[in-house]
């Protein structure tokens, strides 16, 4: 079993940053594929960012490619969301997620979730 703990949520303006972390415990995260998802207020929850186990790999959803990165520190099995250039639409509950395997862009894929962080961007 994975436990995952996201923090870093909060209030910003458009065209702030902002670190979510999502720490990992119950089994080593160098194990896992890691991803971040979002979910708006009236929308279905979508992909934003994944990567390997070993970090080398990452892949984006199109609305945040050059703006978000997802690093992650296997020795503190925890991985990051930087978000740069904020933009209202980014405002969303944003959920960390395990799955074993490489990364997946698909919810399904996916076994272990977080309980989610809000993060609201004001124009």
């Amino acid at each position: 079993q994975v436990q995952l703990v996201e923090s870093g949520g909060g209030l910003v303006q458009a065209g702030d940053s902002l670190r979510l972390s999502c720490a990992a415990s119950g089994r080593t995260s160098s194990t896992l594929g890691m991803g971040w998802f979002r979910q708006a207020p009236g929308k279905e929850r979508e992909f934003v960012a994944t990567i390997n186990r070993s970090g080398i790999s990452t892949y984006y959803t199109d609305s945040v490619k050059g703006r978000f990165t997802i690093p992650r520190d296997n020795n503190k099995n925890t991985v990051y969301l930087q978000m740069n250039s904020l933009k209202p639409g980014d405002t969303a509950v944003y959920y960390c997620a395990a799955k074993g395997g490489s990364y997946g862009v698909r919810e399904g894929e996916y076994n272990y979730w977080g309980q989610g962080t809000q993060v609201t961007v004001s124009s």
